[in-house]
Parts: structure tokens; C-alpha cells; sequence
């Protein structure tokens, strides 16, 4: 029997108490209202992309040595090698805002969602800036160095959104963000138990004004009784609909 179950516990679907507006769900709601629509609000999930363990083990692993740094209070070698004007941050909250189901939180009061992301690092500047670091990791030909897919740009919303939810929480936080780009390379000679990684640094500067609008038409959405037109490009959509097609 398969492990996917489409139906969650009412105290996760809208109005519940263990209910967030997380970041996933914002970019969801941008992908395609009506998902995120039968997801939040009926509670019937999409299915599940599959989780690569990989890449998990290249954050954790991230994640430590960037640790080590902080507790010293001295640059990464990554941060040496772009000439960056930054160290890993030193905040009280680190932990708590790295941890998935709970991250950095802010209640938008206006609309009464509690809006939530949990972020990879945290470095800050010279002139007291926070900066967001976001890791990634894929396997390649070429290492990645520009953020130019379609894919990218979901990086790029949730580097905005992380940016909102620290300045809500009276940080400085610098426009730019940093993403650690790790590509598994293909060209080694034999695997010998080990895969190696090409890592870069690649700079972003946000701009987080679309997210509180955004906010807003979310909260529109989930209180209206109509389910929302599907997005054009949603392949879940597009399959669901195509697939009765057969069916009538």
C-alpha cells in the first residue's frame, strides 16, 4: 500500500490550530491557486515530490561546518574566497529558526496568518546586517552559477520571503542574499566512496515588496467559498483535467 495519504488532520487545514502560512505554501499559491486552494482550505494534499537524501546530507553537512565557524566567530573559507564582508551570525534564535514545521515566524495582523520559514544560515556583515544563506545542491555537468531557470525563481521567492519574515522581526537584513550552489560532479575518475562537489557562491539581491500583497490575496483566497481558477502552467492541474477527459 502506498505511503501517501491526500487527507491531513483538520487542526493542519486552514482555521486549525497547527495551521502556518509557511513558505511553501505561498509559492504554492502563486504556482496555482487552485491547489493550494483543495490543499489548505478542503485539506486534500498534492502528492509528494520524492525527498532526495543527498542533498539533505549536503545541508546538514553545511550546516556543521558553517557552525564551526560561528562558535569561533571567524570567516568561512567560501566567504574568504568571494572576498565577502561577512561571518556566520552568532544569533540566539539560529536553531530555532533552521528548524522545519517552526522557523522564523511572524503573525501578519491584518489578515491573522501566521507566516513561517525556516532558513539555512545566517551570516552578518561589518556594518550589522543579517544576510540570507540558502544552500543547494544538484548533480551536473557544469557547476551551477547564474540562477536562470524557471525553476530558479522559486529560489528566489522564498529568498524574499525569509527576508520579510526577519526584517517583521525588527532585524537588519541586507537586500543581498547568498546562495551556496553545490553541483556533484560527473567527471571523476572513479567513485571510490565519495562523491565531490564543485561549491559557489552565488549572489542575489531581493526585493520582498511583493510578499505582503501577496499575504493578502492569500487570505482572500482561503476565505472565499469558490475554488480558484487552476494555474496555466501547473502540471498536476493539467494532468487531473486532461485525465478526464478519457473518463467522460
Amino acid at each position: 500500500m502506498a505511503d501517501y495519504n491526500p487527507k491531513r488532520g483538520g487542526s493542519y487545514n486552514y482555521g486549525g490550530k497547527q495551521w502556518k502560512l509557511s513558505r511553501s505554501k505561498i509559492d504554492l499559491f502563486l504556482e496555482c491557486p487552485h491547489c493550494f486552494y483543495i490543499d489548505n482550505k478542503l485539506g486534500t494534499k498534492r502528492p509528494p515530490i520524492p525527498t532526495f537524501q543527498i542533498n539533505k546530507a549536503v545541508d546538514h553537512q553545511l550546516k556543521k561546518e558553517f557552525d564551526v565557524h560561528r562558535v569561533k566567530d571567524t570567516q568561512h573559507p567560501l566567504q574568504k574566497e568571494y572576498g565577502i564582508d561577512a561571518k556566520p551570525a552568532p544569533h540566539e534564535k539560529i536553531d530555532e529558526w533552521r528548524e522545519n514545521f517552526k522557523g522564523v515566524q511572524f503573525l501578519h495582523e491584518p489578515t491573522g496568518l501566521l507566516v513561517s520559514g525556516a532558513i539555512d544560515d545566517l551570516w552578518i556583515n561589518d556594518r550589522g546586517e543579517y544576510i540570507i544563506v540558502d544552500y543547494k545542491a544538484t548533480a551536473k555537468n557544469d557547476p551551477v552559477r547564474e540562477l536562470d531557470t524557471k525553476w530558479h525563481e522559486s529560489y528566489k521567492r522564498q529568498m524574499e520571503i525569509y527576508q520579510w519574515l526577519l526584517r517583521k522581526n525588527n532585524l537588519k537584513v541586507s537586500n543581498t542574499g547568498y546562495f551556496v550552489y553545490c553541483t556533484g560532479k560527473y567527471d571523476q575518475e572513479a567513485f571510490d566512496k565519495k562523491i565531490e562537489f564543485d561549491v559557489v557562491l552565488i549572489p542575489y539581491v531581493g526585493d520582498d515588496s511583493w510578499v505582503e500583497p501577496t499575504i493578502y490575496e492569500i487570505k482572500e483566497c482561503l476565505e472565499s467559498k469558490n475554488i480558484p481558477k487552476f494555474g496555466d502552467e501547473c502540471e498536476y492541474c493539467v494532468w487531473w483535467y486532461a485525465r478526464n477527459e478519457y473518463e467522460k
